[in-house]
C-alpha cells in the first residue's frame, strides 16, 4: 500500500492492479489534480476480495468518504468536481468539455481494451514480466498465491480477455487507427487534443496508449524496450515515431510527476 500526501491527510483510497493502464488513468488524475490518497495494490483475481464488497468486478476502484466509484471514466468527473485548484480536467465551456468526453470515450472503449489484448498476447507467457507488472507493491500473500498459480491465472485472464494471435492482430489493428486520428488531429500544430490546456483527453490518450509506447516516465516499472519480444519491440518503436506517440511521450514527460 502506498501513500501519495502533500500536505493534507487522503481520503481517498484507489484500488489498483499495479500495471493497469486503466489504473494510471485515475492514479494520474489524482496526482495531477494534486489530490491526496492511498493506492492499495492487488493481484490480479486477488483485487476481487477488496472490489467484491464495493460494487466492482474490476480496477480501478476509487473509496471516497461518501461513495465509490468503478469506472475510471466516473472517476475522472467525480475527481474534477473535487479539485480546489485551477486545474482542471474539463473546460467549462460545454462545446469543448463535449469534444474531450467523446475522445475520452473512443480511448476507454477502443484504444485500452486494444492496447491491453495486443500488449498481453506477447507478455502473458513471460512469467517474470508478469510477476514485476502484477506484483509491484502488492501484499505479500498475493505474491505467493502468484508464485503458486500464475498458469491458473493465466488461463483466466487469456479467456476472460480473449487474448489470440487473431484478437491481438485485430487489436493492433485498431490501435493504428486511433493512432492515425489522433496524428491527424494533431496535424494542425495544436499542443493538445481540445483547447488549449492539458484535459480527459490528452491524459487518457497517453495513458491507456503506454502498453504500446513504455514511457520511461511511467511510475511502474515498465520493461525496457531491448528486453522485449523483438516483434513488439519493432511495433513499439514505430508507435513512438508517429505524431500521436511523440505526443503522448511528451505529455508523460510533461505532465507527469
Amino acid at each position: 500500500m502506498k501513500e501519495h500526501s502533500l500536505d493534507r491527510s487522503p481520503s481517498y483510497r484507489l484500488i489498483t492492479i499495479p500495471i493497469s493502464h486503466y489504473c494510471e488513468k485515475v492514479r494520474w488524475a489524482l496526482d495531477w489534480l494534486e489530490i491526496p490518497y492511498i493506492e492499495e495494490r492487488h493481484v490480479p483475481l486477488f483485487h476481487r476480495l477488496a472490489t467484491r464488497s464495493l460494487g466492482g468486478k474490476s480496477v480501478p476502484v476509487l473509496v471516497a468518504p461518501e461513495v465509490a466509484l468503478v469506472d475510471s471514466t466516473d472517476i475522472l468527473h467525480y475527481l474534477n468536481g473535487k479539485n480546489d485548484g485551477s486545474r482542471q480536467l474539463y473546460p467549462t465551456e460545454w462545446n469543448l468539455r463535449q469534444e474531450v468526453e467523446k475522445w475520452e470515450e473512443l480511448f476507454d472503449s477502443q484504444l485500452g481494451v486494444s492496447a491491453r489484448c495486443w500488449a498481453y498476447f506477447y507478455r502473458l507467457n513471460d512469467r517474470e514480466a508478469m510477476r514485476r507488472g502484477w506484483c509491484e507493491g502488492t501484499p505479500q500473500i498475493e505474491q505467493m498465491g502468484f508464485a503458486i498459480a500464475f498458469p491458473l491465472m493465466r488461463r483466466i485472464v487469456q479467456k476472460s480477455l480473449n487474448v489470440t494471435a487473431a484478437s491481438s492482430a485485430t487489436s493492433l489493428e485498431k490501435i493504428r487507427e486511433i493512432f492515425d486520428k489522433v496524428s491527424q488531429r494533431l496535424s494542425d500544430g495544436r499542443p493538445y487534443l481540445i483547447g488549449d490546456k492539458f484535459s480527459a483527453a490528452d491524459l487518457t490518450f497517453a495513458a491507456l496508449s503506454a502498453p504500446t509506447l513504455l514511457p520511461p516516465e511511467h511510475p511502474m516499472k515498465l520493461p525496457q524496450i531491448d528486453a522485449i519480444n523483438s516483434e513488439m519491440a519493432t511495433t513499439i518503436k514505430e508507435f513512438r515515431e508517429t505524431p500521436a506517440g511523440i505526443y503522448a511521450l511528451r505529455l508523460y514527460r510533461e505532465h507527469r510527476h
